[in-house]
């Protein structure tokens, strides 16, 4: 492993609320205590952390509890969800994180911030609904959604997605992050936000992408290394096909190649390796692509795919 410096991981909503398993508050701890290992190794060999989760399950129930007691309170728009999901995922990491430092006896203190993610009000990703969120729906709730115009992908919710253009508070996370303490920030990608020049900072009803806000932030505080942790081992040519190969180190160039070409198509690895790339590409050292439990393996070289200018 190289010499600690900055590292901004990556952790999908999934690794909390995995597909198949009923979302319980109590299976979600459960879940988030076993994906932090890597972070508490991490933080033993020193390195400055910043940890960024996604919401993807988490903010698509919290929508479905919207329309479900719309009778009786008033509903939230999805910009202040995100941002709610962001408090009470940033607690049941912190605390959980906690926890796991006491035990290994690492002294690291943990704080989770929200941070606003800054997008173009006019950024026509809002007009085109692709990300999906929550889980996969019966056939019966999908015809529901669709009959109200809202759209829906193997059987998930798609909302907004803008592109993200900054982090708000990146001064705050990077001083923090160099002070020694483990910052959980960008939340859900941070609930998004848009500069009107009368009002200021005004929300936007979306879901930014936790990976390609990782990269931004990650170039925000000058952080080494992009950390994209996932539940596919690497990233694969010809994926899902008899002749699938996995691909252990990519150089920049060879990620944009990758990239232009139709082998990742439209799926949940086309935006992480545009998100390694963009950080690779703004002056990030190196970005990886690993699955959870071979994090560390993947930070050594050993597994998961590493995306650098050039070959090491």
């Amino acid at each position: 492993m190289t010499a600690p410096g900055t590292i901004v991981v990556a952790l999908g909503g999934n690794a909390v609320a995995p597909p198949g398993e009923r979302p319980t508050i109590s299976n979600q701890f459960r879940h988030t205590r076993a994906s932090l290992v890597p972070i508490v190794e991490l933080a033993a060999a020193g390195w400055h952390i910043v940890l960024v989760h996604g919401n993807g399950p988490q903010v698509g129930d919290e929508l479905a509890r919207n329309e479900i007691a719309g009778d009786q309170v008033e509903p939230l728009p999805l910009g202040v969800l995100v941002a709610g999901t962001a408090g009470w995922m940033g607690y049941m990491i912190q605390q959980s994180l906690q926890n796991a430092l006491a035990r290994a006896g690492v002294q690291r203190s943990v704080v989770t911030l929200i941070t606003q993610t800054l997008c173009r009000a006019d950024d026509p990703d809002l007009r085109t609904p692709s990300k999906p969120v929550g889980h996969t729906l019966d056939p019966v709730r999908q015809a529901r959604l669709l009959a109200r115009g809202i759209p829906v992908r193997d059987g998930r919710r798609l909302t907004p997605s803008p592109k993200p253009a900054g982090i708000v508070e990146q001064q705050m996370v990077r001083d923090l992050a160099a002070a020694g303490h483990i910052v959980i920030a960008g939340g859900g990608g941070g609930p998004p936000v848009y500069q009107d020049p009368k009002l200021g900072l005004e929300g936007i009803d979306a879901v930014a992408d936790k990976d390609r806000v990782a990269a931004i932030l990650g170039r925000e505080i000058g952080a080494q290394v992009l950390l994209i942790l996932t539940n596919v081992t690497a990233v694969y040519r010809g994926f899902g096909t008899p002749h699938q190969e996995a691909i252990r180190r990519l150089t920049l160039a060879g990620a944009e190649h990758l990239l232009a070409g139709k082998e990742l198509g439209v799926g949940s690895m086309r935006p992480k390796v545009e998100a390694a790339a963009e950080f690779v590409r703004t002056g990030g050292e190196r970005a990886i692509i690993a699955e959870l439990a071979h994090g560390l393996a993947a930070l050594r070289g050993e597994a998961g795919t590493t995306i650098a200018k050039e070959h090491a």
